[in-house]
């Protein structure tokens, strides 16, 4: 991979939260900022995301979530690292502060929660799709 390709990002909405404005503004600031973008959709399975993810050599998955779907993110971590996904996965949406631990253990690089400016989201996509790419030797 060229350091001088865009940083690649998969975003999704996994489980039954259809509520996607603030995923698909994201994906606009993302692709304005440079990046390449593949956005699942609302719906999106585990094993979508996954190869996905795999299959577009993504630096960074982000997930948005509404409606407690965030609670699948630790298996979706799983499925990940068993696929040998080694980017970075962000979470994006109402997350209620008993569930961060828990997608931190998972593995979880970042939350962010509504509100949060969308400069500081894009800024974190960049450094750490940079920071994949550079641990890759790319």
């Amino acid at each position: 991979m060229s350091t001088h390709s865009p940083i690649r990002v998969v975003l999704t909405k996994i489980g039954l939260d259809g509520h996607d404005r603030g995923v698909r503004v994201l994906a606009r600031a993302l692709r304005e900022a440079g990046m390449e973008v593949v956005y699942l959709g609302p719906w999106a399975e585990i094993p979508e995301v996954v190869s996905a993810a795999v299959q577009e050599d993504a630096d960074v998955v982000g997930v948005s979530s509404l409606a407690y779907d965030h609670l699948l993110v630790p298996d979706l971590m799983r499925e990940l690292r068993g696929a040998g996904y080694e980017g970075t996965v962000l979470v994006g949406g109402t997350i209620q502060n008993e569930d961060i631990p828990v997608l931190e253990e998972a593995g979880v690089a970042r939350i962010f929660h509504p509100g949060e400016p969308l400069a500081e989201v894009v800024e974190f996509v960049r450094a750490s799709g940079a920071s994949r790419r550079s641990s890759d030797g790319n």
